[in-house]
């Protein structure tokens, strides 16, 4: 009876709210730990971050496709866009309307060569973008993939450390493991915070990220199609 009175007291007095087990870890479950949570919050800056990004960017590109489509000269609005940073579709017109220009200004007589250098600015111009959108993107997927295994890791290293103290104190009682067991199944639980939003995160913002590219390519197309006819109206003068 006195025993399990105890080993009672001994689960009683120990602290099991987060902080409690935090301190209680060992050094190296500690890392685990403080790793994970600084993921967590790496994660969350980056998905909130994206996400007013994206609304910006989709404001923007509306914004852009109401002024090109109203009718006004495609000149007017590269001098009002060029003097000043663009991104999303503006970017796309403005590398555009760079290379047409130039080769206006040089009177480039072959129009498959103007074509193909309208192309490829075109192509570069959305890689640029493109690759802004999806920047950081990767990292919630390093995370949502790695993080548990992190997280078990700290619980293999607890439980090896429950282990040690069933050892030194030759007893399996409950005193004895509660503390180790705890801790560990907390670096589990850490894990599964960290990587649970970080995937659902990437899955949406990746998705969205594909839509605004796919708008990019959308516009690049049907604006070199534009300036495609012009070229071959200009070539049979």
């Amino acid at each position: 009876m006195e025993a399990m009175e105890a080993v009672g007291n001994a689960a009683a007095h120990t602290d099991f709210s987060p902080l409690g087990l935090f301190l209680m870890a060992d050094i190296v479950v500690k890392l685990v730990m403080l790793g994970l949570l600084a993921a967590s919050i790496w994660c969350w800056a980056i998905i909130i971050d994206k996400s007013m990004m994206f609304t910006r960017v989709r404001r923007d590109m509306n914004q852009f496709e109401k002024t090109f489509w109203s009718g006004q000269s495609l000149e007017e609005l590269y001098q009002t866009l060029s003097q000043r940073p663009a991104s999303g579709l503006a970017a796309i017109f403005v590398a555009a309307m760079k290379e047409w220009k130039r080769s206006h200004e040089q009177n480039a007589a072959s129009y498959i060569g103007v074509q193909a250098r309208l192309d490829k600015v075109l192509d570069v111009a959305i890689a640029r973008e493109s690759e802004d959108l999806e920047k950081r993107l990767p990292f919630l997927a390093t995370v949502g993939a790695a993080a548990p295994f992190i997280g078990l890791f700290g619980t293999v290293w607890g439980i090896m450390n429950a282990f040690s103290s069933i050892a030194s104190a030759q007893s399996a009682s409950l005193g004895v493991v509660a503390g180790p067991i705890a801790e560990a199944l907390f670096a589990t639980a850490i894990g599964l915070v960290a990587a649970i939003p970080a995937v659902i995160a990437y899955n949406k913002l990746s998705g969205d990220a594909n839509k605004l590219t796919g708008r990019l390519e959308g516009f690049a197309d049907e604006f070199a199609a534009i300036l495609g006819r012009q070229l071959e109206a200009r070539s049979r003068k």
